[in-house]
């Protein structure tokens, strides 16, 4: 794998970890969307990844990397809570939310922002490796 190799592979990386982190952040910001019970609630966001090929290059070797294959949305059932006081409450006193553990959002965050900064990581030190051998060649 060359270095132009790893920096395809660490971009697409770093693509997929910024489109994760836009819809965990999406459905955070959401997370306390108010429906009517016979409306759908906010739907959760999840990205959907798949390993990329490049085809093989003048090498022979076929260098990796990651693309977004789409979004799947999760169950707009949601969860009915009451709050006769809401002025989207059905006759019962019940409105619709998300059904979105926040707990788990905030691991989902932390886990694509480690793998935002591993990939900058390899894309930094695939910089410095270049900028060494133009250092080198220069001599």
């Amino acid at each position: 794998m060359s270095l132009f190799d790893a920096l395809k592979a660490s971009g697409s990386g770093m693509t997929l970890a910024r489109k994760w982190m836009d819809a965990v952040g999406d459905n955070i910001a959401n997370i306390n969307n108010v429906s009517r019970t016979d409306e759908d609630a906010f739907r959760q966001r999840f990205v959907v990844a798949q390993a990329r090929d490049y085809g093989t290059d003048h090498t022979g070797s076929s260098p990796g990397g990651v693309e977004v294959a789409g979004v799947a949305f999760g169950s707009g059932e949601g969860r009915l809570v009451y709050d006769p006081s809401n002025a989207l409450a059905d006759e019962d006193g019940y409105v619709k939310m998300p059904d979105i553990d926040m707990n788990s959002q905030m691991g989902q965050l932390i886990i694509s922002q480690r793998a935002y900064q591993a990939n900058a990581a390899v894309v930094e030190r695939a910089r410095a490796s270049y900028e060494a051998a133009i250092n080198i060649g220069a001599k």
